[in-house]
């Protein structure tokens, strides 16, 4: 067997949301399709994957550098011991060779897109959901049912009033979720005080609430968000400042009451490293790491990375994969973590999970289709589709 193919095409998401340090109106991600030689129900396996909402498409190093690298090695070199299937851990070698130590976030992107689309792949020719296949190879074979699942939003938009904020919190409730989380940064402190008090009121014994700076504060600004927001008793405050300035986060960390969130936009294990050892982050103050897969390497880099975190005594309820999609749902699943995120229709296509899926009580039955599952998102899908054709 061997990859035939690896396409990539670039999606605008033609978003007018904005969060306190960005919007989303020019904002692209890139959708990859790994096709192999592998035949079922008539057709070629393909798995397929995106750069998760965010970060912008990145085609031109894929097509400069990564594809060719697994195109031009020898098939037989990507496959396992058995020879029935793709290694994961030999391909992302391949994309690695030649790379230069440092600069994560050039490449990191890029090759971890490619790298889920291959597990993508992996797990349909196995004919597995891919949550049971990383639980069969990284979590002793646990295989879980359901996934707790926040749901993100409050965001600014042309117009959104108080009561607007306080009506989409409550359809989020109303649709079984337990815990929702706003954006806070975008607005003067005590405005932002006023939402909180708001969604607060409506949010009420029916679940948490977090808040989400985007690393919009500079040292100040972030301890003074820290302080007012201490009463709230808050699940977490979420990226207050920049994700390399660890100094600053620990400053931050010490004046805050609550647990803070952070770590979705890191793209290497060796700086995960350092939030834990200088961010002052602690797991029993439900601390929370969120690093994204897909654009740290990918999943075999990302189960080097739990590793490493284990070393340091963090445990795999602190960890929720950033991405709001069915890949990061899967990566919860199957590595037992603490639960996952959840936009629904915020980001077009690329937002949410399956068209069947179903929230109880705030957990989303994880699905049993074979791979990721996109097949079960009709409108991404037919992206999906259309680049494999």
């Amino acid at each position: 067997m061997r990859i035939t193919d690896i396409r990539e095409t670039a999606i605008p998401l033609k978003s007018d949301l904005k969060n306190s340090s960005i919007d989303f109106s020019e904002m692209t991600t890139s959708v990859v399709a790994v096709i192999t030689d592998v035949i079922r129900d008539g057709r070629p396996v393909a798995g397929f994957a995106f750069n998760s909402t965010g970060r912008y498409a990145c085609g031109a190093q894929m097509r400069a550098r990564f594809i060719p690298r697994i195109l031009e090695a020898d098939p037989k070199s990507l496959l396992n011991a058995a020879g029935d299937n793709l290694d994961p851990e030999k391909i992302l070698a391949v994309m690695m060779r030649n790379e230069k130590s440092g600069g994560h976030s050039e490449r990191s992107v890029g090759i971890g897109t490619i790298e889920v689309a291959v597990w993508d792949a992996i797990a349909k020719i196995e004919g597995k959901p891919l949550h049971r296949v990383l639980a069969e190879r990284y979590n002793g074979g646990k295989v879980q049912d359901k996934v707790f699942c926040y749901v993100g939003g409050g965001w600014y938009a042309p117009g959104k009033t108080t009561k607007d904020l306080q009506d989409e919190m409550r359809r989020h409730l109303d649709a079984g979720y337990t815990m929702v989380k706003m954006k806070i940064g975008g607005a003067p402190l005590k405005e932002d005080m006023s939402r909180i008090e708001a969604v607060k009121s409506v949010v009420g014994n029916r679940g948490e609430l977090a808040v989400d700076a985007n690393s919009k504060f500079e040292r100040d600004e972030a301890i003074a968000y820290a302080k007012a927001m201490s009463p709230y008793g808050l699940r977490w405050y979420e990226e207050p400042c920049d994700p390399l300035d660890f100094a600053t986060l620990r400053d931050i960390s010490e004046a805050y009451d609550g647990a803070i969130s952070t770590g979705e936009n890191l793209f290497s294990t060796q700086d995960v490293e350092n939030l834990v050892r200088f961010g002052g982050l602690k797991a029993e103050r439900r601390d929370v790491i969120q690093v994204d897969p897909p654009q740290a390497y990918g999943i075999v880099q990302y189960s080097r990375t739990l590793d490493m975190l284990k070393r340091h005594n963090w445990p795999r309820a602190g960890l929720f994969p950033h991405g709001g999609n069915q890949m990061s749902l899967h990566i919860a699943g199957g590595f037992g973590l603490g639960g996952a995120e959840s936009y629904p229709g915020v980001f077009g296509a690329f937002a949410g999970f399956a068209d069947d899926a179903k929230l109880e009580n705030g957990y989303l039955k994880l699905p049993d289709r074979p791979g990721i599952g996109f097949e079960g998102q009709a409108a991404l899908y037919r992206i999906m589709r259309d680049l494999a054709a």
